[in-house]
């Protein structure tokens, strides 16, 4: 079975920021670090280019399985990249309400956080976070 290639790093949040995000994005990758902290009460770990809190296991009927973060966020060039793990779909009544963003299956595009509502942004995180509580990995 192949082995899993995204995994936790032992680079720091702050280490990562200044070396692949532009200063004026950084702030924005803080105040998403900071609502998924307070959602997971877990610290940010390196999954490569992924930042995320929390992990839980998963395994396909295939038998492949690994681990990921409950949740998660990736700042790249065009857009600040959320991942929701239940599924964006599985929140229509928030995503009525968000804002300006795009979608993927599990993901959520948002070109800068001034263009969706932080609050409603922060629900998100939160409901998409206790949705997968029943699979995380503790400790």
């Amino acid at each position: 079975m192949p082995e899993q290639k995204t995994k936790p790093t032992t680079e720091s949040f702050e280490a990562f920021l200044t070396r692949t995000v532009e200063p004026a994005r950084r702030p924005e990758c803080r105040a998403v670090a900071a609502m998924m902290q307070k959602a997971t009460g877990e610290p940010p770990v390196m999954w490569g280019s992924i930042v995320g809190f929390g992990k839980y296991r998963y395994r396909y009927e295939s038998g492949h399985g690994g681990e990921w973060p409950l949740i998660g966020f990736s700042p790249r060039k065009k857009d600040l990249t959320i991942y929701i793990m239940p599924g964006v779909g599985e929140f229509p009544e928030l995503l009525a309400r968000l804002g300006r963003f795009k979608t993927g299956k599990s993901c959520l595009y948002l070109r800068s956080l001034a263009d969706v509502d932080l609050t409603v942004l922060e629900t998100l995180v939160g409901e998409a976070t206790r949705r997968m509580d029943g699979l995380r990995v503790r400790g």
